[in-house]
């Protein structure tokens, strides 16, 4: 029998029965469901709405329960509509009348909320980890780079010589941001919706800030309209998700092109390849490639939540079921590739050589040309000018553009010594620049960030075991 079947005249159509459960997917949060139920009885305890003796009955089924999932030997019945039917249907078999008190109180609402911010909770924790860990493999691979350089590229195009470090970098700050993300979206979003009700609170003296300390969450709610209906923390995390994994599909993308033959610049471990069914010479960059198709995916989630929350009035509606399988999708594909993605990447090797090649030809330094004529005053669009006509006429006349260099009247055999990739490289010395100087400085910082990031993080995960 569901929780609410006394109020209607007859049973619930299968029809209807199957198109609304949602235990298929919502046992996900079982061990959640558990804690706030246990915090929830020392509430009602506290309350004196349970005995000591009611109180240890209930406390100890629960933990029989907690058992019982674990180990899968839990049974699960046609009734049970989602996993918090469930738990509270086997605490009442394994304890009479004393189970049917577990829900004095408390509403699925906001039990759902509870469930639902615990698990997210625990979530950006665990992403958060994969983040840093990622992070600090970017930096080991960059120091590992030393000063080799490479192009880089506008417009699929080879702009300038970098530093492989400064390229790596580049990614690790953009996740480094993401970081920064999950770790406010955490802080947003640890506040307590137990003991707001069905949306009203309860005549129960139940006290929800004792409830919110017991669960280890920073806050209770201030309004329980808000803590029933609010979803803003499952759209941040979609969006956090997103992102990232928009991140990571720019670098994949990278990966992907760079190992091909045509450019050859990274090679990728067998360890982390596949090959072809058919073709027997392929080595195929499969997580780069899945790591970009799963961003679609991560965008499609939120994207999916966003429009379901957009004409719900308030407060609690069915709707909200839909807000669980996007966010358990995009966490759990999430966990898995930062793992795969940071396997793949700290495995890979550069061919040094054929970067060094490719960032040494002399049309990369033609903005070094003019800018060595903006240093003796001429005007940076008659000194572009000047470098695009010597890059043209050396394309056209297939002169070496070293030799037009130093034949030029404005430049001459000084100006020369600017067509050398690690000549750009040095001079780039401004902060943030591409200098291998500057990039020593960068990684340091980088490290440092890295270094305070990381103990936010471990608080944050240690704050999870401690409260679960």
């Amino acid at each position: 029998m569901t929780l609410w079947q006394s109020r209607l005249s007859s049973p619930p159509a299968d029809a209807l029965l199957a198109f609304t459960e949602s235990l298929s997917f919502d046992q996900k949060l079982w061990r959640f469901d558990i804690q706030g139920s246990r915090a929830h009885v020392l509430g009602l305890t506290r309350a004196k709405l349970l005995t000591h003796d009611e109180s240890v009955v209930l406390l100890e089924a629960l933990d029989t329960v907690y058992g019982e999932l674990e180990s899968s030997s839990f049974v699960f019945l046609a009734s049970d509509e989602d996993i918090h039917t469930a738990v509270e249907r086997r605490v009442t078999e394994l304890v009479g009348d004393v189970g049917a008190k577990l829900h004095s109180g408390r509403s699925r609402n906001d039990q759902i909320a509870t469930d639902l911010r615990l698990y997210s909770r625990s979530a950006l924790a665990e992403i958060s980890r994969g983040v840093v860990e990622f992070l600090s493999m970017i930096a080991d691979v960059a120091e590992a780079a030393g000063d080799a350089v490479m192009p880089g590229y506008t417009h699929t195009q080879r702009a300038q010589p970098v530093p492989i470090a400064h390229y790596l970098l580049a990614h690790g700050w953009a996740l480094r941001r993401d970081l920064d993300r999950l770790l406010a979206t955490f802080t947003r979003m640890d506040v307590s919706p137990l003991g707001a009700g069905a949306l009203a609170g309860t005549t129960l003296a139940i006290d929800p800030e004792f409830t919110a300390g017991e669960l280890g969450f920073a806050a209770a709610f201030l309004n329980s309209f808000d803590a029933v209906s609010d979803r803003d923390f499952v759209v941040e995390i979609l969006f956090d998700v997103a992102l990232l994994g928009v991140h990571l599909s720019r670098f994949a993308e990278e990966i992907v092109m760079f190992t091909t033959e045509e450019f050859g610049f990274f090679r990728l471990d067998d360890s982390y390849s596949t090959g072809s069914s058919m073709l027997p010479q392929k080595k195929n960059p499969d997580i780069a490639e899945l790591a970009r198709g799963k961003t679609g995916r991560y965008i499609g989630n939120l994207v999916s939540v966003l429009v379901t929350l957009k004409g719900i009035p308030l407060t609690y509606n069915r709707d909200l079921q839909e807000d669980k399988e996007p966010l358990f999708d995009s966490v759990e594909q999430m966990t898995r590739e930062l793992v795969a993605f940071q396997g793949m990447v700290s495995t890979m090797t550069f061919d040094y050589e054929r970067l060094r090649q490719a960032a040494s030809s002399e049309y990369l330094q033609a903005i070094d040309i003019a800018e060595y004529l903006v240093t003796n005053g001429v005007p940076f669009r008659r000194a572009h000018g000047v470098a695009a006509g010597l890059v043209r006429d050396s394309l056209e006349r297939r002169v070496p553009l070293r030799e037009l260099v130093g034949a030029h009247p404005q430049l001459g055999e000084e100006a020369m010594s600017l067509i050398e990739a690690d000549a750009a490289v040095r001079r780039r010395v401004a902060s943030g620049g591409a200098s291998i100087d500057s990039v020593v400085a960068q990684l340091k910082r980088y490290r440092q960030e890295l270094h305070e990031l990381s103990g936010a993080v471990a608080s944050l995960l240690g704050d999870q075991d401690s409260s679960s």
